[in-house]
């Protein structure tokens, strides 16, 4: 994809019904050099990498929204929306010669290969049949051994959780630190396991809460966090969507209670405890009886 001098007319329509997919990326590309041109968009031309980052984190989570409610369209729309960023911001670095989105495309498809001997090993000898991963557990060690070589060859430690992102969400950066120790087998057997090192983690945190020091209660319940995330890990449930989902269930249900509140001519804010648990109880026996 190379740079053109004069920009090109923008149109809405496909070009061709054989146009293929790197037709169209180009045509994306392109549409983004325009708006970052002196003649395209002043706020497209103000944005950096820095201004960006809340940008692409709230393109993130759309697209996670739309993935938890199995919204197709809307999915098209934010997936489109998410690679818009990842466009955006290749045209920053190319514009101050970092690299290009053809740099970014190159590394990811040879990384792919490299990361992959088990699918593409055999043909440059790599792997053998025999020597070939078959589960999904020997091809996750694989990767993270190919990982640690990739990283010794740059100069940098091999340590295995030094690459976990500090930007993670703390939920999901517990989830990640402990898919990659289970990789040498450093993990709990079973998920009964974990639940034992949760009760462990309980009696503790009452402890703390008992003793009434607030640097350790904040200690024991991240402690106490941290092992309900592994217990995800080990049920193979996604703790972040699992907390959206149980997040939606209760904005859902707190909803149903302000509109039965409402419906008797009462708010929110002049309800007692007691009737609001009460008609929270309503709202979930109703979901029982639906």
């Amino acid at each position: 994809m190379t740079r053109n001098t004069k920009p090109q007319p923008a149109s809405r329509k496909p070009h061709s019904i054989n146009d293929t997919a790197g037709d169209h990326f180009n045509r994306l590309v392109e549409l983004m050099r325009r708006l970052r041109s002196p003649s395209g968009c002043p706020w497209d031309r103000e944005q950096t990498l820095h201004s960006l980052r809340s940008f692409l984190l709230e393109e993130t989570y759309e697209v996670l929204d739309a993935i938890d409610r199995n919204d197709q369209a809307e999915l098209k729309n934010e997936l489109g929306d998410l690679l818009f960023q990842i466009v955006f911001l290749a045209e920053i670095c190319s514009e101050s010669d970092s690299f290009t989105i053809s740099n970014i495309i190159t590394a990811i498809a040879n990384k792919l290969i490299d990361r992959h001997p088990h699918v593409f090993g055999e043909e440059s000898g790599l792997l053998t049949p025999e020597s070939k991963p078959n589960t999904t557990a020997e091809i996750t060690g694989l990767w993270e051994q190919l990982k640690a070589k990739e990283k010794s060859k740059k100069g940098r430690p091999q340590s295995l959780l030094g690459s976990v992102p500090e930007t993670l969400p703390a939920l999901l950066k517990a989830h990640e630190i402990g898919s990659r120790v289970a990789t040498v087998g450093f993990d709990w057997p079973r998920a009964e396991s974990v639940i034992n090192k949760i009760d462990e983690e309980v009696t503790e945190l009452r402890e703390a809460i008992a003793n009434n020091v607030p640097i350790n209660v904040q200690e024991e319940m991240g402690d106490f966090l941290f092992s309900i995330a592994n217990l995800s890990r080990k049920l193979g449930v996604d703790p972040e969507t699992a907390l959206r989902q149980a997040n939606r269930k209760f904005c859902s249900r707190f909803a149903q209670v302000e509109h039965k509140l409402q419906g008797r001519g009462r708010t929110i804010h002049k309800s007692t405890p007691e009737e609001l648990e009460g008609l929270w109880e309503e709202v979930k026996k109703s979901e029982t009886e639906d």
